[in-house]
């Protein structure tokens, strides 16, 4: 089963009918014994970074990734879901993360924001979520992200004012700073390729 993460942030249901594309039970649930037992579980996020992290933190979902990543179960965050799991964020002052991975999410350098619409990745060597996927294109609304690669992780890149990580596989942890979701059949076969992991 798929859980995810209901902490009042992101498309939840477009979310839950792409994952349900990969035949696997998808459910929206803040049940942390749910979201503990779950095969994957999905951090969803859309808004300001620290916006998020404070309806994670009151829905109690900073504690269910912490738990489930120290555990090495599989999550997979989408979007500002990728920019919580960070240890900072700077945006409207400033936030802490989750703190899952190392480093900060700021301000893309880039004339024209939000970036939004399709742009290439990258992939990382040895990527499994882009199993087939290098080069393609994936659907961006975003005007922050982090800039400086995951040590030891495959990190995947786009470039838009600058070049920005675009994904990060770490351990039991992937993210994506794009949607998979709205992003066709490129997202849904990178959803099913995060899906034979679990």
């Amino acid at each position: 089963m798929i859980a995810i993460l209901d902490y009042g942030s992101g498309n939840l249901r477009s979310a839950q009918r792409a994952f349900e594309l990969t035949g696997i039970k998808t459910v929206i649930t803040s049940d942390p014994n749910v979201c503990a037992d779950s095969d994957g579980l999905v951090v969803p996020g859309v808004g300001a970074f620290g916006a998020c992290m404070n309806q994670l933190v009151d829905a109690g979902g900073k504690e269910i990734i912490l738990n489930r990543v120290s555990a090495g179960k599989p999550v997979i965050g989408i979007c500002v879901g990728l920019q919580i799991l960070f240890e900072q964020g700077t945006e409207k002052g400033g936030a802490s993360g989750v703190g899952v991975l190392p480093g900060e999410v700021s301000e893309l350098k880039s004339e024209i924001l939000p970036h939004i619409g399709w742009n290439t990745v990258s992939a990382g060597k040895g990527s499994r979520l882009f199993e087939g996927l290098d080069g393609a294109s994936f659907y961006f609304v975003h005007s922050y992200a982090a800039k400086k690669g995951v040590p030891d992780a495959v990190n995947s890149w786009t470039e838009y004012g600058e070049k920005f990580l675009s994904a990060v596989e770490w351990n039991s942890v992937c993210a994506v700073q794009f949607h998979p979701e709205k992003s066709g059949a490129n997202g849904a076969r990178l959803i099913s390729n995060w899906a034979k992991t679990l």
